[in-house]
């Protein structure tokens, strides 16, 4: 079974790829997801939060709700709006937000080498979102939201990939929120199976975002298999919808820090127990960390740099090292209490991509008493952790711009 593997995409039918295009499922709240998808028939929304077209305060994990997506997939498919190809392909994918532009594949990865973490993993999963997905894949016998995967970036593949960029895509288009998604489809069998083999020969493929996609897609397919007696390992459920980056391409935003209280100190207090472990410098203006290690401070309207004690870095610890480590165990936990950030509902987490000015604007309304501005992750950071076989603390990466559901889905039978 190879690493990487072509597959016949249910794609919307030319012309349709605006309408069908959506942003994923996990970004949007049932409410925002029914007022995006107003006025629009075919957004792929109403496959992936079918809530949207059941009656307002319906329990999103009802059985009713992946009904209603398979109900709502089946409509699409009958009305010509999403049409199977018919032989396997790749499919290159693009991303462009502002001068930002990424290139990747679009692939059937395998469950197997997921399992045996050749596909490897930094993150914790929930049983509750586990079990969602789960029952979204089964009712719909499709996986319709791709998990994000990253390869060490490779010149030669690189290269190939853009290759297949010079000539005119078949969806072009530019989402509600500026993103732009280009795809184009492989349909050279030489080049798929060029495409295959320099995959293959990859040591591990790192998941950067859709971990829960990812682990549902490994139980479907333990289920399947063993509910199928004629099972050979080569059944469209022993394989995954990816869309894979060279890494170097993957853009990381910061994932800020929020905090309701100072954990009973004066703001003068807090300031010299945050001196204990970091070089407290006043900022006129707001502050975006320039590397890791130093860290951004909003409180009682003024901003500081804050500088952690190089001592206080560990040397070989992929995980203790991270920035958001170094800010747990340095201030958050022995300066305001907060020792299981999962959990505690004194702190919030603002992506990157709100910018500064969302910091501000948490503290200065009240809401929040102060807040910290982190140096995003690196990617070589990410897979360091993965490959020690560790664990990254949550809400460590935030990554931009996100894939769109609806574009490519991969069909189980």
């Amino acid at each position: 079974m190879p690493l990487v593997r072509p597959f016949a995409g249910l794609r919307p039918v030319a012309g349709r790829a605006a309408d069908v295009c959506a942003p994923p499922y996990d970004v949007l709240n049932s409410a925002e997801a029914r007022e995006r998808a107003a006025g629009k028939p075919w957004s792929f929304l109403h496959i992936s939060k079918p809530e949207i077209d059941l009656p307002e305060g319906t329990d999103p994990y009802d059985p009713a709700v992946y009904a209603k997506a398979a109900e709502n997939l089946a409509r699409m498919r009958e009305e010509g709006i999403l049409v199977q190809d018919e032989t396997p392909h790749y499919y290159v994918y693009q991303l462009q937000m502002g001068d930002h532009v990424q290139t990747g594949l679009v692939a059937a990865a395998s469950v197997k080498d997921y399992d045996s973490n050749r596909i490897r993993k930094h993150e914790f999963t929930r049983p509750d979102k586990e079990d969602d997905r789960v029952r979204q894949i089964d009712a719909l016998d499709a996986q319709t939201g791709p998990v994000l995967l990253a390869y060490r970036a490779d010149p030669e593949l690189d290269a190939l990939l853009a290759s297949v960029t010079e000539a005119p895509p078949e969806v072009d288009i530019e989402a509600d929120d500026g993103i732009r998604h280009r795809l184009w489809v492989v349909s050279d069998p030489a080049l798929i199976d060029d495409i295959t083999r320099r995959f293959d020969a990859m040591p591990a493929l790192y998941i950067a975002d859709g971990h829960h996609r990812s682990a549902s897609a490994s139980r479907v397919a333990k289920a399947r298999a063993a509910a199928n007696p004629q099972h050979t390992g080569e059944e469209p459920y022993n394989y995954f919808l990816s869309v894979i980056f060279p890494h170097e391409q993957m853009k990381i935003l910061d994932y800020n820090r929020v905090v309701t209280d100072l954990n009973g100190l004066s703001p003068e207090a807090f300031l010299a127990r945050v001196s204990e472990a970091f070089r407290v410098t006043p900022s006129e203006a707001p502050v975006r960390p320039e590397h890791p290690g130093q860290f951004g401070m909003y409180l009682g309207g003024q901003w500081y740099r804050l500088d952690i004690d190089p001592t206080r870095i560990p040397a070989d610890d992929p995980v203790k090292r991270l920035d958001v480590s170094l800010l747990a165990d340095n201030l958050l936990e022995p300066v305001l209490g907060i020792s299981d950030p999962r959990r505690d509902k004194r702190i919030d987490f603002v992506g990157g991509i709100r910018g500064l000015g969302e910091l501000e604007k948490r503290v200065d309304s009240c809401e929040m008493a102060v807040a910290f501005s982190l140096f995003p992750t690196p990617m070589d950071a990410l897979m360091a952790v993965a490959d020690a076989g560790e664990v990254m603390p949550p809400k460590s990466t935030w990554f931009e711009p996100k894939l769109a559901d609806g574009l490519v889905s991969h069909l189980l039978k």
